[in-house]
């Protein structure tokens, strides 16, 4: 195997694994990915059978770089001939009071000519008799919104990557990456590789890459969990009967019809407690778990049922739960990206502007909300806010 790359992704999660195909469309055999742990591990952010995709956004800047996901998966369906995205529609629901405004997310989605419905609680039960909700309760249906399959997404773009020439490594630990003569050296599994270009992918481990670049991020890693529910009516739940949905609160829940398991699948964002990638547990959160129940047993009943399973993973987030897409602060070529806890819908499209960085220094796609320097990110103790 050779050790000297014109470009290297470190990291194989959703946002490596994207960054690795869309890189290999351009450089080929050029291409090496690093993965520490096996491909499709459950250590980290991006597997599991599904996660949301929506147009509905909170920002104009969010909604047009949506736009541009759906396009890149639709490129890697072509490609891989296999299907990455399964369009059920998306709710997104408003109790009185709600910590989230839904207005943002009308304004936004004005503003990039997205259609949506607004909804009232009468409108939302009568096309969904699954929900019981109160009147006070108003929602925005996008006919776009879905399921982006993250395992099996994650698992074309490295086929597709291979098959266009680059090499993947599993099971490779990194224990060193520095600037040398003009370019990058990574040191995996106890070999040192060169490259030109460096991608970072690397999730909850980011600030340990980071640190050997003499860099550091004010992020928070947090365990979380979903809980799929054997419920009876499974039929009810079909993705063509029933949308993925975001119930926009404090707590804010989501969910999802049947896929990938003959269950529903329902979780609280960004209701974990914090951890790091070398603490963390697989075990369940009791406090967690009976919040989601709660509430899943009160306004989504007939999803409720038995318990197949609780399944755990890592966000890796930012104070201001934006992402982190840019070049590493005096380290030329060497680029960076963190999802906020968010990102998986958006995982080739910021694959794809992460090889445009590394071949072009630019991107197609305004990352300027996304700098690495934006004032937050250099705060030692700046103020927290996930709800978006």
């Amino acid at each position: 195997m050779k050790r000297d790359y014109e470009f290297i992704v470190l990291g194989l999660g959703g946002l490596g694994s994207g960054a690795a195909y869309w890189l290999s469309r351009a450089a080929g055999a050029d291409v090496l990915g690093i993965e520490q742990f096996e491909l499709g591990h459950s250590r980290g952010e991006s597997q599991d059978h599904s996660r949301i995709i929506r147009l509905s956004y909170h920002t104009p800047g969010y909604v047009e770089l949506a736009k541009r996901a759906y396009a890149c998966w639709a490129q890697v369906e072509q490609d891989g001939k296999e299907r990455c995205v399964l369009k059920t529609g998306g709710l997104d629901l408003g109790p009185a009071g709600a910590a989230i405004s839904l207005d943002a997310y009308r304004s936004s989605m004005r503003s990039a000519g997205v259609p949506f419905e607004d909804l009232d609680a009468a409108e939302i039960r009568y096309r969904w008799p699954q929900w019981s909700i109160p009147e006070s309760v108003q929602g925005i249906f996008q006919q776009d919104g879905g399921i982006a399959m993250a395992a099996r997404a994650n698992a074309q773009h490295q086929r597709l990557a291979r098959e266009h020439g680059a090499a993947i490594m599993e099971r490779s630990p990194v224990t060193g990456v520095r600037s040398v003569g003009g370019e990058v050296e990574v040191v995996a599994a106890g070999t040192a590789y060169r490259c030109r270009r460096l991608v970072v992918a690397a999730g909850p481990w980011s600030n340990t890459v980071l640190e050997w670049l003499g860099s550091s991020l004010p992020l928070e890693i947090t365990q979380e969990q979903v809980i799929y529910y054997s419920t009876p009516h499974l039929k009810e739940f079909d993705p063509a009967r029933f949308p993925v949905w975001i119930w926009m609160d404090d707590p804010c829940y989501y969910g999802f019809p049947v896929m990938g398991e003959a269950a529903t699948k329902v979780a609280q964002d960004a209701g974990g407690r914090p951890v790091t990638a070398e603490t963390r547990s697989f075990d369940p959160d009791p406090d967690n778990f009976a919040r989601v129940d709660a509430f899943t047993r009160k306004y989504l009943p007939k999803a409720h049922g038995p318990v197949l399973y609780v399944k755990t993973c890592l966000y890796t987030l930012t104070p201001d739960r934006d992402f982190v897409i840019d070049e590493v602060p005096g380290q030329e070529g060497i680029f960076v990206a963190i999802g906020a806890g968010h990102a998986f819908k958006f995982a080739s499209v910021i694959g794809r502007i992460l090889s445009e960085l590394a071949i072009s220094g630019q991107s197609e796609s305004d990352i300027g909300p996304f700098s690495i320097e934006r004032p937050i990110l250099r705060e030692k103790e700046p103020a927290r806010s996930y709800m978006v």
